[in-house]
């Protein structure tokens, strides 16, 4: 990683950039130090804690005790079948489900996950299928008699390189992009305080990808929704505000800090300069963080409270809108209750406890901070050109162009580590023996067994179904996705509304794509 080697010193002939057109105060363009020029106030950020596990029910009760504990915010998994687009009773999915994320396949699950969550107050961020989510809170903000526009938080929309990187949904890449659109210009529409379009490099980066690839290729697929949603005809100040990113922080804090600083800016130019939005609020990144699982270790897991601990720090000095820290544990499973809550006091005591709130953009000015950012957008900049002139977003992924990235990536990385070039305190330097390492142990020793029944029930459910009715509403969704003019997400609402599940909903969306509605099954579920 370039950005842990550069040079330990910097001074004035470093740093040549006009400072109201390439830094500016804070709340001014090109926003490099952040959205505010006030002093922020409170909590300063949005606190969040990863969450999910288990039936909705299960997870229901952890975002209780989030919000019990003075969490600011949500964030909610799906486990791997549900990312995945694959119902819990599916043959495949029976060992997974609820083991890595909670479990959602039908409406009634968002009703049981959001159980007295004041949804109109807390904002909820979700790692789940996006067109769904979408259509699942809608949903239940209509079954409580609650405007839908006053629903917050926000969705993993990222059809790019999901498929690459994480959870296989084995749709084609323009069914994806299609329902990643749908999903932005239905909730600009109805759901107007709602961030339907989040960016996730975070996830592109935790493989081993650092910084400057991470943002080019989160810029990469940040453009072509944007060129693809007003080609659509949408108005871009009227989706722009609500696109945010959710970026990775590693142990290499500074490179961390200059990332962030430098896509702001890159994100404002770019809006006002190449896609031409005339809001001042178009131009401002919404940045999320969610501290590096992939720096954690299995390992001496004590030591991942200090990782936390330093990276949340690092996070309040650049200012982020919402943060998350990798709870200790996450070497092992999705957070338990300790862990939750050593990392929500982690933010809490660097809010409540530090100066970190006291200056806006503190770093800015720092010859390091500023060369390392002005080299960072520089970088990042040329890396989106290479790629961009290689060909479309389609015909890289058709190529494997993405996969190579991430596969190449993560040897490089795991060999470093093997090689001790990269040193991981616990793993390949100061190891202690096993017997000894016993520090937090009855935590992490905790497994997550599967869901089996929510499994069963889920499966009961389906058989008291009406079949016709199910089966009306499955041929529906294969006629809508069949016509390219159709927003999705309203036959999603009709079909869920009909007991279809995600996974039923799926297969029939592949079929009017021209694939078999279970690729791993290869027979129609509902001949």
């Amino acid at each position: 990683m370039d950005e842990a080697h550069e040079p330990a010193f910097r001074g004035p002939a470093d740093v040549s950039h006009d400072y109201e057109r390439d830094i500016g105060d804070p709340g001014e363009y090109p926003f490099t130090r952040g959205h505010s020029g006030a002093a922020r106030t409170g909590d300063g950020w949005v606190h969040r804690e990863l969450s999910g596990e288990g039936s909705p029910a299960e997870s229901n009760r952890q975002l209780k005790y989030l919000i019990s504990q003075g969490a600011t915010g949500l964030d909610v998994i799906g486990d791997a079948p549900t990312v995945g687009l694959m119902d819990p009773d599916h043959p495949y999915a029976r060992e997974s489900v609820g083991t890595q994320g909670v479990s959602i396949c039908r409406v009634g699950d968002f009703s049981t996950l959001y159980d007295g969550i004041p949804l109109e107050a807390v904002s909820v961020s979700h790692s789940l299928p996006a067109c769904f989510t979408v259509a699942g809170l809608y949903q239940v903000a209509r079954d409580r008699g609650m405007d839908p526009a006053l629903l917050r938080g926000s969705t993993i929309n990222a059809p790019f390189f999901m498929e690459d990187y994480a959870y296989a949904t084995l749709l084609p890449f323009d069914a994806r992009l299609r329902m990643a659109l749908d999903a932005i210009e239905f909730a600009t529409e109805h759901m107007p305080r709602f961030h339907p379009f989040v960016e996730d490099t975070y996830f592109i980066s935790d493989g081993g990808i650092g910084p400057v690839e991470e943002m080019a290729l989160g810029f990469i697929e940040i453009r072509e929704v944007v060129r693809r949603l007003i080609e659509r005809g949408l108005d871009v100040d009227r989706f722009a505000r609500r696109i945010a990113i959710l970026v990775n922080c590693r142990m290499t804090v500074f490179a961390e800090i200059a990332k962030i600083r430098a896509s702001r800016r890159i994100f404002a130019r770019m809006m006002r300069e190449e896609f031409g939005a005339t809001d001042p609020r178009s131009w401002q990144a919404h940045i999320t963080v969610h501290t590096s699982g992939a720096s954690l270790t299995a390992q001496q897991p004590v030591n991942n409270v200090v990782r936390g601990a330093v990276q949340a720090f690092a996070l309040a000095l650049a200012g982020v809108k919402a943060m998350e820290i990798s709870a200790f544990d996450e070497a092992y499973r999705t957070p338990s209750d300790a862990a939750h809550l050593v990392a929500l006091r982690t933010q809490q005591v660097v809010a409540l406890e530090s100066d970190a709130l006291s200056s806006i953009d503190p770093l800015g000015g720092s010859y390091f901070v500023e060369s390392l950012t002005d080299s960072m957008e520089a970088r990042i900049l040329e890396r989106v050109r290479h790629i961009e002139g290689l060909g479309s977003a389609s015909e890289l992924f058709e190529k494997g162009y993405f996969r190579s990235l991430f596969q190449e990536a993560m040897i490089e990385t795991n060999a470093e580590v093997a090689d001790g070039v990269r040193p991981v305190v616990g793993v390949n330097t100061l190891a202690i023996p096993e017997e000894e390492d016993t520090l937090l142990a009855e935590h992490t020793a905790a497994k997550i067994t599967p869901s089996y029944d929510h499994t069963a029930e889920v499966a009961r459910w389906k058989a008291g179904r009406d079949p016709e009715v199910v089966r009306a509403a499955v041929d529906d969704i294969r006629r809508a996705a069949a016509d390219p003019g159709v927003n999705l997400v309203g036959p999603i609402l009709s079909a869920f509304a009909s007991d279809a599940t995600i996974g039923e909903i799926t297969g029939a969306i592949r079929v009017a794509y021209g694939m078999a509605p279970d690729p791993l099954q290869k027979e129609d579920l509902h001949a």
